[in-house]
């Protein structure tokens, strides 16, 4: 079924310095005013759409591709934030649990350098670097599909409004066809559904597609937060548990879960439209899996919050499985950068991987 699925952008990010070539759509793809080279006017295509040649695309504007335009705006390499050597502190449960009252272990790590961000914020003081070093970016356009003319990448892009109703199955044809010197994949979910739909990239290239929705929980009805850290237990199949996340409000929230997802509908995927509902009795799983470490938990004190679904690249009872950063040497095609399998940490990871993509293929 994911064969069939359509990347719908919530970001498409140009990063072009071409002088001679200029793009402005109306609501994206209205009128459109053109001015480019007299050797790009005469270029046609069997799907009859105008063509147009730009530096760098990246596709998915979620804060990994957002960094990613970024560091490719920039062009500069970042020292990269890093633990230091011996910053961890192994502490026994009687000096832990000093540390906080309501917890309950036997022993545990501090990492006194770890904290919480407030990504929204973040993601749109990397948006606002990108513009202000000549990244343009276009929302509301859909990537529905793409094809290799020789060492080119020919994307096909076409407006989401105009894809509303299709059923799935019917031949998309595109609005535009842009061919970068760079394109980097990092449409998260789509990712992989989206390598599957260019035309000519290897089919072996492309890894198996695993999903699993977790879901958070907010503690209510308490006077006082119980927890000062976050409070991590140990690593569940496919997921790092159910553990304790403050918000900068100070919210104690738990979460998330592990719900490996069979499939993804294909048109909800299309229009970008995944099911992140939390379904209330997936509480009675969580209250026995607290208590392990905060046996105070109080009954009824959980509220649904809310609900994410990770891109994996390892399936049930299967060892986990890194980031998969692919460039040519993996899968042949030059200026082609997978971006597959970014779930947690991609938030903390987002910077360093837009700095290793940035200089490796930038240089």
């Amino acid at each position: 079924m994911l064969k069939q699925t359509i990347q719908s952008l919530e970001g498409f990010i140009l990063a072009s310095r071409r002088i001679d070539v200029h793009v402005k759509w109306k609501h994206l793809f209205g009128n459109w005013v053109r001015s480019m080279s007299s050797t790009e006017i005469g270029r046609t295509t069997s799907y009859s759409a105008p063509r147009e040649k730009v530096d760098c695309i990246v596709i998915g504007a979620g804060v990994v591709g957002i960094a990613v335009a970024r560091a490719l705006a920039l062009k500069v390499i970042h020292a990269g934030i890093y633990y230091p050597r011996n910053s961890f502190k192994m502490m026994d449960g009687i000096e832990a649990m000093k540390m906080e009252h309501e917890l309950q272990c036997v022993k545990a790590i501090l990492s006194p350098l770890s904290g919480i961000v407030d990504s929204h914020s973040l993601m749109l003081s990397l948006v606002g670097e990108a513009e202000n070093h000549r990244a343009t970016f276009t929302y509301n356009s859909t990537v529905i599909g793409g094809h290799l003319e020789g060492n080119e990448i020919c994307l096909h892009l076409s407006e989401t409004k105009n894809l509303k109703q299709w059923n799935g199955t019917s031949n998309l044809h595109p609005e535009l066809v842009l061919i970068p010197k760079l394109l980097v994949n990092s449409a998260g979910l789509s990712a992989l559904a989206l390598a599957k739909r260019i035309t000519g990239l290897q089919s072996g290239a492309i890894p198996p597609a695993y999903y699993a929705r977790g879901c958070y929980f907010t503690l209510s009805n308490t006077k006082a937060t119980p927890f000062r850290h976050l409070i991590y237990p140990i690593p569940e199949d496919g997921g790092l548990g159910v553990h304790v996340t403050l918000d900068l409000n100070g919210q104690v929230k738990f979460g998330p879960d592990v719900e490996w997802i069979d499939s993804v509908d294909d048109i909800s995927s299309f229009q970008n439209k995944f099911d992140y509902s939390v379904d209330v009795s997936r509480s009675e799983q969580f209250y026995p899996e607290i208590r392990k470490y905060y046996p105070n938990l109080k009954g009824g004190s959980l509220e649904p919050g809310y609900s994410g679904i990770r891109p994996k690249l390892s399936g049930p009872h299967q060892s986990p499985v890194d980031f998969l950063i692919q460039g040519e040497d993996i899968h042949g095609v030059p200026g082609l950068i997978n971006l597959f399998g970014i779930e947690s940490p991609g938030l903390t990871a987002s910077m360093a991987i837009a700095d290793f993509i940035s200089t490796r293929f930038l240089g």
